[in-house]
């Protein structure tokens, strides 16, 4: 009688492991129980009864990817979310995670979303009884409203009920809301201590930018040390959400462990001594990266943001800063707000403008980390280090990477299979042979399971 197989190798592709060696040809990967059990040469493989094969000659494999900051939830236009009852927005959550693991994103950190239906999806995936990308969440952004509040789309909800405006927001803002902004430090300290201590949550975001006017401080200076301080002591990484100079500063200052688009600094370019802090310091910055094609189409049409008609210059301004992060090495991180959209997207008042005839999108989950990938090399980013940017940067950044990031022994066994090499051309990252997560072959053609959004 044969053994039934319980290991799985996978044998005969380019290795690049994430850690930034060289690739390495004709591997052999082991996986079982969900981890990496053995990296080497094909040929020093030992064959087993229990080792299934899979043939992966010709093709290179590469850590699963992992994005820092995506919004499950993303589409919160009164028809989508007046579909269901506050509170209940599993099936959209569901649906944007197995996006993103279709397309090799096997880990997304969620920055802000409805808590609730984040923590149940999480929970459901990672117990085995749902299939997703691994879901990571911080909830709200400590310091801002919901949704339909100033900080977000106010417009959105003005044809709702107070009543409905005031339910969507409290249901994002969980006690930690724009409310914080008017306490004094010891008070702010209290609200997020019983935050953390209460609401499950994988790590820590705050508001150092105000939302609705981003050249403003949203917290001061001893809030933001309060928040960092209570965040440490729970043993979680802490992040800023900054889009001014003095909001970067400010967070740096407070000790955060993650900068979340701290490319973004208004109509000012980033100082230099806060750019020599960041590449000491070697503090991981997610960069909003667009591909010039997007840049320039986006310029021609002019669109305001949040009744902004600057955002052009702003647009330009991150980019100056974005070259300056590459070409001085700062450990940038994969991230653009993306999300899933529906078709009412297209003619939103909110996101046509920004979606609609223009080319390279940055904010769909799902495609376009590919759009970053190229904006990354556009601005001359080694190949080796985009791909870092994609995923042990961002497992270091949220203390993950014991778990996550590279194709070593004992890690999580997440694997994206291509059949072209990735250095090579960005578009290759698309170019998906497998999908791989905690050791199992992902059906990908069956994914999403339950379209909603994408219906």
């Amino acid at each position: 009688m044969t053994a039934q197989a319980t290991r799985t190798a996978f044998v005969g592709a380019t290795l690049i492991d994430g850690t930034g060696a060289l690739p390495v040809a004709d591997t052999a990967v082991v996986v079982g129980d969900g981890r990496i059990t053995w990296v080497g040469a094909r040929a020093d493989l030992e064959h087993a009864p229990d080792l299934r094969i899979v043939d992966t000659g010709g093709k290179y494999m590469i850590p699963g990817l992992l994005d820092a900051n995506v919004h499950l939830l993303i589409h919160v236009d009164p028809d989508v979310l007046l579909r269901y009852a506050p509170g209940c927005y599993d099936e959209l959550v569901l649906e944007a995670a197995q996006i993103a693991l279709r397309a090799g994103v096997t880990t997304v950190f969620d920055t802000w979303g409805p808590l609730e239906s984040l923590r149940r999806v999480r929970d459901r995936i990672n117990a085995g009884q749902a299939i997703g990308s691994r879901v990571f969440c911080a909830g709200n952004i400590i310091g801002n409203g919901g949704p339909y509040s100033a900080d977000f789309f106010p417009n959105l909800g003005a044809g709702l009920s107070s009543s409905v405006v005031e339910a969507i927001n409290r249901h994002w803002e969980q006690g930690v809301g724009a409310a914080l902004t008017w306490m004094p430090a010891a008070d702010v300290r209290v609200a997020v201590r019983e935050y953390i201590a209460t609401s499950d949550i994988d790590f820590v975001k705050y508001a150092s930018s105000s939302h609705a006017h981003s050249r403003f401080l949203a917290l001061s200076p001893d809030s933001q040390r309060a928040i960092v301080e209570e965040a440490h002591a729970a043993g979680m990484t802490v992040q800023a959400c900054t889009q001014s100079p003095e909001a970067l500063k400010a967070a740096i200052d407070a000790g955060v462990d993650l900068l979340q688009h701290g490319d973004v600094t208004g109509l000012h370019p980033m100082p230099e001594e806060t750019l020599d802090r960041i590449v000491e310091r070697r503090l991981p910055c997610v960069a909003f990266l667009y591909t010039q094609r997007h840049t320039t189409a986006f310029l021609e049409r002019k669109p305001q943001w949040h009744g902004n008609d600057a955002w052009g210059e702003v647009m330009m301004v991150k980019d100056l800063n974005d070259r300056k992060l590459v070409k001085a090495g700062a450990m940038l991180l994969l991230g653009n707000d993306m999300g899933v959209y529906g078709p009412t997207a297209e003619t939103s008042p909110m996101w046509g403008p920004f979606q609609s005839g223009i080319p390279d999108v940055p904010t769909h989950l799902g495609r376009s980390h590919i759009f970053w990938l190229r904006a990354a090399i556009e601005r001359d980013m080694a190949p080796m280090d985009a791909l870092l940017a994609t995923t042990s940067n961002i497992a270091q950044a949220y203390g993950r990477l014991d778990e996550l990031g590279t194709v070593e022994p004992g890690k999580r066994a997440d694997l994206l299979i291509l059949d072209a090499d990735p250095l090579a051309d960005p578009d290759n990252y698309a170019r998906i042979a497998h999908v791989v997560k905690d050791g199992e072959l992902v059906d990908r053609d069956r994914l999403p399971e339950h379209p909603v959004l994408t219906r």
